[in-house]
């Protein structure tokens, strides 16, 4: 057994730091940047995602107009993944929206080790749409050594300070959605009470199930009060369930970026 961790640790530390993957057509690569580990024993990686220039790629929630991305991870030492989204920008094309990045954006990754006090082994498998004139789904595999103690990336660490403001941080004071019947799946109206993000706010409803497609909502603002409505079905056609305490609504304005979760009913 000794034998056995120790071919696999040394395996594990013989492998590139990191490798950079490149699509076919060259318009975009991605790496990990290697990162450092927090005080809880976490590892904070980051996720580069470069393109040529026109070109952009997109959020987790990228609007009816853009590609969701995917991510598979795996490797050694994992225990868990959350990728970290820094804040979006807002892309209007024939009428329509999309959310996303362009040139270069880094997406923090925070690792949980199985052995907090072992190296890591991260592979990503990366599902991502790039478009410019038009829309290319592109496939791409990274992987980096992450050592047990690293250093701090002024990238990532920029990154993770591009985040959106909590409910708090912005103020917001009440959330409601009322939700409604249709005949394909559900109707949601958002109420945010909160002071002006700058500009012309839009506001992203996630469902907080993947399985539950969300229409691009009609924003709207009252005084104080944000609105939008939107519609929900489920990818499959079916019958569904909404967790309320699971509703995550993002609004996007010129100034600032606002992430709340869970709404009341209203």
């Amino acid at each position: 057994m000794a034998r056995v961790l120790a071919c696999a640790l040394a395996a594990l530390i013989s492998v590139p730091a990191t490798v950079m993957a490149q699509s076919f057509d060259r318009v975009v690569s991605a790496n990990i940047l290697p990162g450092w580990r927090n005080g809880d024993g976490s590892h904070m990686a980051g996720l580069e995602i470069q393109l040529n220039p026109g070109w952009k790629t997109y959020w987790r929630a990228p609007g009816d107009a853009g590609v969701p991305p995917l991510f598979e991870w795996s490797g050694a030492n994992i225990a868990g993944v959350e990728v970290i989204w820094p804040t979006p920008e807002v892309f209007s094309q024939n009428g329509m929206n999309s959310v996303g990045y362009k040139q270069t954006v880094v997406l923090p990754v925070r690792i949980t080790p199985r052995d907090k006090s072992q190296a890591i082994r991260l592979d990503g498998d990366l599902n991502i749409g790039v478009c410019r004139d038009i829309c290319v789904p592109q496939d791409l595999h990274v992987s980096a050594h992450l050592p047990a103690k690293g250093k701090r990336d002024a990238r990532i660490a920029g990154a993770l300070a591009d985040r959106p403001l909590t409910a708090k941080e912005a103020g917001v004071r009440d959330v409601t959605c009322r939700i409604s019947p249709t005949l394909d799946g559900l109707a949601i109206e958002t109420r945010v009470d909160m002071p002006s993000a700058g500009g012309a706010e839009v506001m992203v409803i996630e469902a907080g199930d993947p399985q539950i497609w969300v229409a691009e909502a009609k924003t709207r603002r009252n005084g104080g009060t944000l609105m939008a409505k939107s519609e929900m079905m489920h990818v499959s056609g079916r019958a569904f369930v909404l967790d309320r305490s699971a509703i995550r609504v993002t609004v996007l304005g010129q100034r600032q970026a606002v992430d709340i979760k869970g709404c009341r009913a209203g």
